[in-house]
């Protein structure tokens, strides 16, 4: 049976968190309803788009992911309305994993009763720390108390499945209130855990002002890379210690409790995205993957429904992805299944890098398996550069990088 991932984004925010380098912001509560109509042109329109692109698109969802931006900020008639739409247009697993974004205290009780009328069974809250002064620098707007108060008052609501996310490398985070913030995680007792290092680049106004040298939103507290490293390596041990294994590079989860709509970007598989700055991947009859995108702009997306055209991967391109995808993954990248896929001989060309990469320390190559070490982890971009740079494939051509 082929089942689809179908993520929704919804960009609005009461505030714009300093690190954050996502296409949301702070929007009239106005553009709510327009929006969420403009969703649902497009939500109709891919399945007449997808033949168009020679591309197959599953009738059957078994996972939903409503990220953002704050989803929770949504009333709860708009809920209703997509999650009807939705169910309109594709036929919903009843076993179908059902995830939305809450920051904490900003989930009113009529919308967390539309999610729970609506199926929902997930929600990923956005605490990034449990220190309330390090959510203040950044612009959180809740406390400690705020968010655990939430994260008991959705289970008494009846969603049984909970993730929080937490940031390494917040202003003024020290190794102390790092492990404070990890302890509290830890007993709440919730199945899953999220785990980030802080980005510095120019797509957020703390990355700016890091990169620049600035004092703005407490440039100069921003712990060192060396330190960011420590705490995450610290998240890891301590999270397994509670039963939180790692899975994936920034993922943590009881047994059998992975997001499974996640799963789907690491593992290659059919997904489609709707609203503005969301990515899709769908195979074509000949098995091909097909890659497409919105506009990162709210007023262009509100005024064109559609997407933007699609890219098809190159046998090339959908190896690379297959390697720096499946090393994301605890389980890694099995040699066996790449040459059933692509052939001996373009799997092969990878070898002398993963020698290279293996003997650096950065990946174990056992047998059939390949998967990163713990360092690897901390400097994987680093790792799939590597991976990008790979000449020779099984046909002979060359990839200009």
């Amino acid at each position: 049976m082929h089942t689809l991932g179908l993520y929704v984004s919804i960009p609005f925010c009461k505030s714009k968190c300093t690190y954050c380098n996502f296409a949301s912001g702070v929007f009239p509560a106005s553009y709510f309803d327009r929006y969420i109509g403009r969703l649902l042109e497009d939500l109709s329109a891919i399945r007449t788009q997808a033949p168009e692109w020679d591309a197959e698109l599953p009738e059957i969802i078994d996972s939903l992911y409503l990220g953002g931006g704050t989803p929770s900020l949504l009333p709860s008639e708009l809920v209703v309305r997509l999650f009807a739409a939705i169910r309109r247009e594709f036929v919903v697993l009843p076993s179908a994993e059902l995830t939305i974004e809450c920051a904490p205290g900003q989930l009113e009780d009529t919308t967390l009763s539309a999610m729970v009328e609506a199926g929902v069974n997930r929600i990923s809250f956005g605490v990034q720390s449990f220190i309330d002064s390090e959510a203040k620098h950044t612009g959180r707007l809740h406390t400690r108390e705020i968010a655990l108060r939430d994260i008991d008052r959705v289970r008494r609501a009846g969603v049984p499945h909970i993730n929080i996310d937490l940031i390494a490398g917040l202003p003024g985070q020290t190794h102390e209130s790092w492990w404070e913030s990890l302890c509290v995680l830890a007993d709440t007792g919730v199945e899953h855990a999220s785990i980030y290092m802080l980005e510095v680049d120019e797509d957020s106004r703390l990355g700016r002002e890091v990169t620049s040298g600035g004092l703005r939103y407490y440039a100069p507290q921003v712990p060192s890379d060396e330190a960011i490293a420590d705490m995450y390596s610290e998240a890891v041990e301590l999270l397994a210690a509670h039963g939180l294994a790692q899975y994936e590079i920034s993922n943590f989860a009881r047994e059998g409790r992975e997001s499974a709509h996640n799963l789907k970007y690491w593992q290659r598989k059919p997904y489609v995205g709707l609203g503005l700055d969301a990515h899709s991947m769908l195979r074509t009859h000949f098995s091909e993957a097909l890659r497409f995108a919105t506009t990162d702009e709210l007023e262009p997306f509100l005024d064109s429904p559609g997407w933007n055209q699609p890219h098809r991967l190159s046998r090339e391109e959908e190896l690379e992805e297959a390697w720096f995808l499946g090393l994301r993954l605890n389980a890694g990248v099995s040699f066996r299944d790449l040459r059933a896929e692509f052939g001996a001989s373009a799997v092969d060309s990878f070898e002398p890098i993963l020698t290279d990469l293996e003997c650096d320390g950065l990946i174990t190559w056992t047998g059939d398996r390949v998967t990163l070490t713990p360092r690897g982890r901390l400097v994987s971009n680093e790792v799939f550069e590597q991976f990008l740079e790979v000449p020779q494939m099984a046909n002979g051509s060359r990839r200009v990088a």
